[in-house]
């Protein structure tokens, strides 16, 4: 369908919106508030350790055996990634953020690429243990969501893939019952088009084309995929007639391979047992920084509680941008 070029024009403003970050703040864990946006229902001043009841809403992202993904902060039917995505808290492969961990056994395949783009883990498993319902087909979490407030609302994210850690102001992350997909792009002025955000209706396969493997456990250097919904000089949109097929896989090289990842602390969903990450063998691929180096791992068995501030402060940071997931039209 051709649209009118005052159609066309607002289209292309609405477009730029939703690739234009607009940031008043930039943190560490080191120096998160308590809360770094208003309506949060978790916090950011997450300390160490680990607690399975934290509602800390940090997450890392660093290599195959140090990464988070965004899940249901309480179990239950009404649990649907759709209903929780403004309140999801942080489920961690690695104790020492003050995060809930990935109960051992969950992950069945979990892939990393670092990219000169990006950094992606992608991966099979059972999610009903950090709380998502069995078959829920789930959806995204971003740091814009429709209202502009992030999903969660006051999520952050870290990572050390591109050197000293630092935080990744463009991510997405799509969950289901039982698979997943996470990129976090690298700071630089395509970082908004390599993590886009407006193909939440698409899933993992379609957003994030990689390896989701069950029993491989991988680490990776390799090219950065095609910015997804863009083909040629074409932008495809949520709602056209017709849906243009994923991008291909892109190729990877200098892969680690892994027998297994463990959260280290033996942390199951219904107990706690001790097991052990060991590399399957030896590879050439090494992080840009030890992981979680800028951040001190500890061995206690719950985090430590956050520092809430004074009555009547408020820490709220704003971090607006204007996401516009419409499924709007063009022609081209």
């Amino acid at each position: 369908m051709i649209h009118s070029p005052s159609f066309v024009a607002l289209s292309l403003v609405l477009s730029g919106y939703a690739q234009s970050p607009t940031y008043s703040a930039t943190y560490l864990p080191s120096n998160a508030p308590y809360q770094s946006e208003q309506g949060q229902t978790g916090y950011n001043n997450c300390t160490t350790g680990y607690s399975q009841t934290s509602e800390c809403q940090n997450a890392y992202i660093n290599t195959v055996q140090d990464w988070c993904i965004w899940g249901p902060p309480q179990p239950g039917p009404d649990s649907v990634i759709g209903n929780t995505e403004q309140i999801e808290v942080a489920w961690c492969m690695q104790s020492g953020y003050g995060t809930r961990l990935i109960p051992d056994g969950s992950i069945t395949g979990a892939h990393v690429v670092v990219t000169p783009d990006y950094i992606q883990v992608t991966g099979v498993g059972n999610f009903t243990n950090i709380n998502i319902p069995a078959g829920d087909e789930g959806g995204e979490l971003d740091p814009h969501g429709a209202d502009g407030n992030g999903n969660p609302v006051g999520g952050l994210v870290f990572s050390s893939a591109f050197g000293a850690l630092e935080q990744i102001h463009e991510w997405t992350n799509f969950m289901s019952a039982d698979q997943f997909c996470f990129r976090a792009c690298k700071p630089a002025v395509n970082a908004p088009t390599m993590c886009q955000h407006i193909y939440d209706l698409m899933g993992c396969d379609w957003n994030m084309p990689a390896n989701y493997s069950p029993g491989v456990f991988e680490q990776c250097l390799g090219d950065s995929a095609e910015p997804m919904g863009v083909y040629g000089t074409s932008t495809f949109y949520q709602g056209m007639p017709v849906t243009p097929p994923a991008h291909p896989i892109p190729s990877s090289s200098s892969c680690t391979f892994f027998s297994t990842i463990s959260n280290g602390q033996g942390v199951l969903a219904g107990g706690i047992t001790s097991t052990a990450s060991t590399p399957a063998s030896t590879g050439a691929y090494k992080s840009g920084s030890p992981s979680g180096a800028s951040v001190p791992k500890t061995t206690g068995s719950s985090a430590a509680l956050p520092t809430v501030p004074p009555v009547g402060l408020t820490a709220i940071v704003s971090t607006i941008v204007m996401g516009f997931s419409m499924g709007i039209t063009m022609a081209f």
